[in-house]
Formats: C-alpha cells, sequence, structure tokens
C-alpha cells in the first residue's frame, strides 16, 4: 500500500512539475490569438529580427528579437504579471521566446501557433 502511494505521489509530483513549466503559456490559433489580443492590458511582441518586422508587423506590435542575444535583458524590464501575445513568422519562435519568458517567472503568455502571414490572413490588422 506505502508503495502504491509513494508512486502516485512521485507520478502527482512529476505530472504538476512539467506543466507548472508551461502552465504560463497559452497557444492560441489564429483567431483566438486576435480576439485575446483585443483584451485591455494585452501587450503584442513580435519576435522576429528588426528587418522581419519592418516589412510588417500588427498594429501597437513591439519588436523584440528572440534571436538577439540582449532577448533576455530586454525581457527583464517587462512586468511579469502582464498579459504579453507573442507572435512570429511561423510559430516556432514564438514558441521559443514563450518558453523563455515563462521560465524567467511571467505569468500571462499568450503564443499565436501560426506566423504572421496566417493571422493578417485571419483578421489581424497589420501596420
Amino acid at each position: 500500500m506505502k508503495r502504491v502511494i509513494s508512486a502516485v505521489f512521485a507520478s502527482a509530483l512529476l505530472l504538476s512539475g512539467c506543466s507548472s513549466s508551461n502552465s504560463a503559456v497559452t497557444d492560441l490559433a489564429a483567431t483566438e490569438f486576435i480576439s485575446q489580443t483585443q483584451a485591455a492590458g494585452v501587450v503584442v511582441i513580435d519576435v522576429r529580427t528588426p528587418g522581419e518586422f519592418s516589412e510588417g508587423h500588427l498594429v501597437a506590435a513591439l519588436n523584440i528579437d528572440v534571436q538577439s542575444s540582449s532577448f533576455e535583458s530586454e525581457i527583464a524590464s517587462l512586468d511579469k504579471s502582464a498579459t504579453y501575445a507573442l507572435y512570429c513568422r511561423s510559430g516556432n519562435r514564438s514558441g521559443v521566446a514563450a518558453e523563455i519568458m515563462a521560465e524567467a517567472g511571467f505569468t500571462k503568455i499568450l503564443n499565436a501557433k501560426v506566423g504572421f502571414v496566417d493571422l493578417v490572413q485571419s483578421g489581424a490588422i497589420p501596420a
């Protein structure tokens, strides 16, 4: 009986450990992402390069390049309790950025599973 209880407890710790690192991140499809970014106080961050950003980005988006060596220092100045909506070209870099931000203590991160073009095609307003 003790072994069963120990196994259940260990499993619960393992599962909660795995989910806690990602609990701050919510992956969203294009229309969900667009809807969520309309809420008051949501900060939209484009994690692409400055060159990509200059070719087009969402209205009011900040550009913080996840591939830049200064990414972690740039996010360090942000309010960790605010809600951040991240996007990139395809959804890959925003996922990386979301994980970095979650590990840094950010608690509300919305990650677009799709890229900039998909967001615009789904109704997001480009700048």
